[in-house]
């Protein structure tokens, strides 16, 4: 009886870690969260002049990432980033952003400003 008591709690603790495991896989990276704002630094760049990616004018982010990858963020386009844009599309400046960030459907970085600015070095 001891046994059968046993083998039940086990197999009922296992049940429950496996339903709880998702859970825990399922929270957003550091700095990716919904509505976690964040500021990034790197170099501003046109989407389609600079980078030739994008169909039209487009504010892109190249930060260095924590393995020396180049990560790029494409800025949502909203009043503040039209506004701005005028800054980078013949020249590439460095830059600092504050918003939030999430990937889209194909991997890339959609980054929705609040502030944005070129820094005087």
């Amino acid at each position: 009886m001891k046994k059968a008591t046993l083998i039940l709690t086990s197999i009922a603790g296992l049940v429950i870690l496996a339903l709880a495991t998702p859970t825990f896989a399922a929270e957003p990276e550091k700095g990716e969260g919904k509505g976690k704002e964040r500021t990034i630094t790197g170099e501003g760049k046109c989407g389609k002049c600079a980078l030739k990616e994008t169909e039209k004018c487009q504010n892109v982010i190249e930060v260095e990432g924590k393995n020396g990858k180049k990560v790029k963020y494409y800025i949502v386009d909203n009043e503040m980033a039209k506004d701005f844009h005028k800054n980078i599309c013949k020249e590439n400046k460095k830059v600092t952003a504050t918003g939030t960030n999430k990937k889209n459907a194909d991997g890339k970085n959609e980054f929705t400003v609040t502030k944005i600015e070129v820094v005087k070095e």
